[in-house]
């Protein structure tokens, strides 16, 4: 049984494996929409008294200027971990300007993918990967996409709510990759991150989401990160195509509405997923499930896709965590996507997609060790006491 939001309160008791697919982000023409309204801004020192980096807007007209390009010395100014800046744009991302988010694929040639290393495992078959049941919020009602400008255009990955135990019943937590955040060792944080959870909810074409009434598209709204958070290693390692930073891949989203409510995400989905921090190794998991929007052909990026696959291991270095890897068509677009197991009858995030084949027959996920521990354990602790 998957994920279903019965209410906005509680979530529904699920006893079969959740799958979540994944693979990268996507760019395109970085062009507002014609549909859009005069954007505002709001919390440019955001609500949590965060004093924001040189460079970051201050006025309408130094916003408008931020959201269209202005990336010059972005690896200086806004790379560090203290660096985040994420001001709230009302109406930046309407359904037209979504659907121009295309894939940045984060891939890695199979013949160079850790053949040297003892604790890689052969090659596994490609899984064809399966629509998700619409409407997605009974289905999989935590799982959604993460928008946000990069230097090459707006992109698109894949997220997922996650319980957070500060706020138990009420997080506003959302876990996806590190590279959906930020560049890694070249460049820095990404601009106007948002989570739209639930997106195109019944699964309309991509010409017709395109177009489509903004309910249609965020039927839960448009979620602003107003922090992230991702490990030391991405920052410092971490690049375009399969590396050891591969391994450290991934990042905690904290997200507000971008129109002001009292509910938190997890109250207004209805479900969140918990973290398994140690989990067991891919050749001790008989199945692995992967969920997220592909958005490089042959998919479009409007629909939500599933795999299931029994995992195998990656490794990079002797040094680095081993990932898990599974076999699976899914494309560029659903980086971040949660990778979920059945612990005891409970659906439980592992991993998220990171990297996938040039030829997109497998994906590769972190496992969440101690370090993904500290980078949750961080993000829950900064907001214990607000929201």
């Amino acid at each position: 049984m998957p994920l279903i939001r019965r209410s906005t309160a509680a979530v529904a008791a699920v006893t079969a494996l959740l799958v979540v697919t994944a693979s990268a982000c996507g760019s395109s023409e970085d062009k507002a929409s014609s549909e859009s309204t005069s954007p505002t801004a709001a919390g440019q020192q955001g609500d949590n008294g965060i004093k924001l980096p040189e460079g970051v807007p201050t006025s309408l007209d130094d916003l408008k200027k931020w959201k269209e390009g202005g990336w010059k010395d972005w690896d200086k100014w806004a790379r560090d971990a203290s660096d985040f800046a994420n001001p709230v744009i009302k109406n930046f991302w309407q359904p037209s300007r979504m659907s121009k988010a295309k894939d940045s694929p984060n891939t890695l040639s199979s013949q160079s993918a850790g053949e040297s290393q003892a604790a890689t495992d052969p090659e596994p078959p490609a899984v064809p990967a399966k629509q998700v049941s619409r409407p997605y919020h009974q289905n999989m009602a935590p799982v959604g996409k993460v928008f946000f400008d990069s230097p090459e255009g707006p992109m698109v990955c894949s997220g997922t709510v996650v319980e957070d135990p500060a706020h138990p019943g009420k997080s506003n937590l959302v876990w996806t990759a590190g590279h959906c955040v930020h560049s890694g060792k070249k460049g820095g944080w990404m601009r106007n991150i948002v989570f739209v959870p639930s997106y195109n909810d019944d699964g309309l074409t991509a010409a017709k989401a395109e177009t489509a009434a903004q309910r249609e598209v965020t039927p839960y709204g448009v979620w602003w990160a107003d922090w992230s958070q991702t490990s030391s290693q991405w920052i410092d390692t971490g690049g375009k195509t399969g590396n050891v930073g591969s391994a450290y891949d991934f990042a905690v989203l904290h997200v507000k509405p971008e129109n002001s409510g009292g509910k938190s995400l997890q109250e207004t989905v209805g479900a969140a997923v918990p973290v398994w921090f140690g989990a067991p190794s891919a050749n001790k998991v008989s199945s692995i499930g992967a969920y997220g929007y592909p958005a490089a052909p042959p998919y479009d990026g409007a629909k939500m896709f599933n795999c299931t696959s029994r995992p195998g291991r990656l490794s990079f270095a002797p040094t680095t965590p081993t990932m898990y890897r599974i076999g699976c068509s899914m494309t560029g677009g659903t980086s971040g996507g949660g990778w979920f197991v059945n612990r005891g009858g409970k659906t439980v995030l592992v991993s998220n997609s990171s990297i996938s084949s040039n030829e997109h027959t497998w994906l590769a996920g972190p496992h969440l060790g101690a370090d993904a521990k500290g980078v949750f354990n961080a993000m829950s602790k900064k907001f214990a006491g607000r929201g």
